[in-house]
């Protein structure tokens, strides 16, 4: 591998590239217009133009992409997360042309990515998955009849989907027949495939992920982190390890993870889903993101590996460089994702100009962004404007050096969520970790109603 490109923008792009070049690889970037003079586009060797500012007429145009690497020399393709990183068709385009994709082939993409296809594999692997249906369901009827056997409370969930998309709960069978058309025709929309399938509903649930590594022979753990904080759905605060299941809940679910991945032939970096009743301690698996995610740092800071380095060795044809007890967890780290949008206005985004932006750093601080001083919000994409990730020996010292880090954050001209992680820190539910999957949204309606 000699030659990158990035086919993503903002903080992800960002640390692509700065991983490439630790690893002597150069780098192109491709931007849209409104992302001409970007951050990553002046850190990488090569820029290309690649269509108008809308993310439907540029970053997800594969051609265009494809076009670039072939202008530019480039012989490998990191997809980042979002936009084309999880779309099988993208993965095989990319290895049509000659080049090296970086994640797993075209096959385990479209495998792993729909989730009834995924729950079988894991089936196959012996990892436990929520009760639901062993496929998708065709229409209201075939949706009640299954219910009936799951039993309510159920979850709807897009099969190809993901981001929170296309999913209802419900309680009873008349709600059930409302819910489905809305969300299967919303995971039309988003993905392109209306398939649905019913799981039960876990009251309370945390969200644990495991990170995992594979290069289709063998596969490694780097621990898990705690996603359970989440609005709409959508991951807000996330942490590495978990603080809220046991050591041998943990040491069960990071082997199921290990041997799905086996199971699956996986290559690449992937994060194994599972869903924890806090209540009981049982674990099921949910879904397998086949790429890297957002909050991958919690990660790297305990643990010291590069994640996106061992992407990029892995597909260059490398065999994983560690056996699982050389991977050893250090000390607690959370990560807050900033997003341009008002917690005051129900978060309605706030893209727009910038004026003096100050970034928390000092000891055990990391601050992922694309933000400069004087600098420009687009309004086609996602809000994302920084991650604030901090470790500490052990979860207090951590939170500790969060509320240090967030007091230091700082952005003129339009409002953003750092203040209300701020808040956050103070809540006495989150020092104790006493939290699930709902917590989140019912202070913030609390807060909502005190303020």
């Amino acid at each position: 591998m000699r030659r990158l490109l990035v086919a993503n923008r903002g903080e992800i792009a960002v640390r692509i590239i700065r991983a490439a070049r630790d690893l002597g690889i150069s780098t192109v970037a491709v931007h849209s217009e409104a992302d001409a003079d970007a951050l990553h586009t002046r850190l990488a060797d090569v820029a290309v133009g690649i269509g108008p500012s809308a993310a439907s007429k540029s970053y997800l145009v594969a051609d265009a992409i494809l076009a670039a690497a072939k202008d530019t020399g480039a012989d490998a393709v990191h997809p980042g997360y979002g936009f084309l990183s999880e779309r099988a068709s993208f993965a095989a385009a990319v290895a049509d042309a000659g080049l090296t994709f970086v994640g797993p082939d075209a096959a385990t993409i479209e495998r792993m990515g729909d989730k009834v296809a995924a729950r079988e594999v894991a089936r196959a692997a012996g990892v436990p998955t929520v009760p639901g249906t062993p496929g998708g369901v065709a229409d209201a009827d075939g949706a009640v009849a299954a219910a009936d056997d799951v039993g309510y409370p159920v979850m709807l969930k897009a099969a190809a989907g993901g981001g929170g998309r296309g999913i209802r709960v419900v309680d009873d069978a008349e709600a059930l027949r409302t819910a489905f058309g809305q969300a299967s025709n919303e995971a039309l929309k988003a993905f392109g495939d209306g398939t649905m399938y019913l799981e039960r509903f876990v009251t309370r649930a945390r969200h644990v992920e495991v990170q995992v590594l594979g290069d289709g022979t063998d596969a490694v753990h780097l621990f898990e982190r705690e996603c359970s904080l989440q609005r709409r759905r959508q991951k807000v605060v996330e942490e590495a390890v978990s603080p809220g299941i046991s050591a041998q809940t943990r040491d069960a679910m990071t082997a199921a993870a290990v041997s799905l991945c086996r199971e699956a032939g996986y290559r690449s970096a992937g994060t194994v889903e599972f869903l924890v009743d806090d209540e009981t301690g049982e674990f099921f698996f949910i879904e397998m993101n086949t790429r890297i995610q957002v909050e991958h740092p919690t990660t790297e800071l305990v643990t010291g590996v590069d994640l996106v380095a061992e992407q990029l060795r892995i597909a260059a044809g490398e065999p994983l460089r560690f056996a699982q007890d050389d991977i050893v967890r250090r000390g607690h780290a959370l990560e807050f994702r900033v997003c341009a949008e008002d917690p005051e206005k129900d978060f309605l985004p706030s893209p727009g100009n910038v004026g003096r932006v100050t970034l928390p750093s000092g000891p055990w601080v990391r601050c992922d962004t694309w933000l400069e001083p004087d600098g420009k919000v687009p309004p086609y994409y996602d809000s994302l404007l920084a991650k604030v990730i901090v470790w500490g020996s052990d979860r207090t010292e951590a939170i500790a050096r969060s509320r240090r880090a967030l007091a230091e954050f700082s952005v003129s001209g339009i409002p953003t969520t750092a203040g209300l992680f701020a808040e956050l820190l103070d809540q006495d539910w989150f020092a104790s970790a006493d939290f699930h999957t709902g917590t989140l949204e019912q202070w913030l309606a609390t807060r909502g109603e005190n303020a």
